[in-house]
């Protein structure tokens, strides 16, 4: 019976298994890109530390690894006995504890003083918004070399001259701190919320201490960063303004390292290493932080 049932019933045939084709792994050109991307940045980076080495090389072994032929790329015994030596010659410590103080506050005031400002510009309305933000952006065009005279007017009338805040209050906005600041108000903080928190009742300080400023800390945080770097670094204006030894900002007393004829090379170079260092712990710490504070708002928009 189960033959005749057999019979009856078509044969269907089978269809072969077919395996899926293997996919080539392209290992040419991903490979190579990443890495020539990697040699590229490993030589940008031995390019940019190069200079700092080199400066710790020529403050351990002395002056005469300078004019030393071949170069001498290796550090010396002698980094510790020149540090003291630093130390010994002018009031460096005070002037580190100095630059800390006064980095410190204009970063922290001016990042909050640049998101306010940002945040007015691109969060409120109100007449000539268009026309003043355009003033802002046009003194970014002025070198800061042409404000220097009748800013020192300013100081000298206030009785400012050989004191901290003559380098700190003019220090506490930027134009490109606004200009940073409202971009980034402009591609992260939603209008709805803006909008929402208006129909709520919440004044503009609300509206940006509870809404905005979270939304972009990551980018005041980098705006801050940037800011204790250019005040740590700024030499001219302290050294117009500054005349007490008590006072000086590193930068200052690394010019008071100089002899008036002569210089101390290997003593001028372990004084610059002394005072990047304290620049190098920073990024060392906050570095990717910085980088996710400068990446947050790229991708936004």
């Amino acid at each position: 019976m189960s033959e005749v049932i057999d019979q009856a019933i078509p044969q269907v045939p089978v269809a072969p298994e077919v395996k899926p084709a293997r996919v080539p792994k392209r290992r040419g050109s991903g490979g190579r890109v990443s890495r020539s991307a990697y040699v590229f940045l490993g030589i940008a980076v031995v390019i940019s530390v190069f200079p700092l080495y080199y400066m710790f090389v020529i403050a351990s072994a002395g002056a005469t690894a300078v004019t030393s032929i071949p170069p001498r790329l290796y550090p010396g015994t002698q980094f510790f006995e020149v540090a003291a030596k630093v130390f010994d010659t002018v009031p460096f410590f005070a002037a580190l504890m100095n630059s800390v103080f006064v980095s410190l506050t204009v970063a922290v005031v001016s990042a909050i003083m640049c998101a306010m400002a940002g945040f007015a510009f691109a969060k409120l309305h109100f007449p000539g918004r268009n026309l003043l933000f355009l003033i802002v952006i046009m003194t970014m065009t002025v070198p800061a070399q042409l404000s220097v005279i009748p800013q020192y007017l300013i100081i000298s009338q206030l009785g400012w001259v050989d004191t901290l805040q003559a380098i700190i209050v003019p220090g506490l906005a930027s134009a490109f701190g606004i200009f940073w600041m409202r971009q980034h108000m402009s591609t992260t903080v939603s209008d709805e919320l803006i909008q929402a928190a208006v129909l709520d009742g919440a004044n503009s300080w609300q509206m940006f201490w509870g809404i905005a400023f979270p939304v972009v800390r990551p980018a005041a945080f980098v705006l801050g960063l940037i800011t204790f770097t250019g005040v740590w670094n700024d030499f001219m204006w302290p050294f117009i303004v500054l005349k007490s030894p008590e006072l000086f900002t590193v930068q200052i007393a690394l010019k008071q390292l100089q002899a008036n004829r002569t210089i101390d090379v290997a003593l001028a170079m372990g004084g610059s290493f002394l005072a990047t260092l304290p620049l190098l712990i920073v990024f060392f710490f906050v570095g990717r932080r910085m980088v996710s504070g400068i990446m947050d708002g790229a991708f936004k928009g």
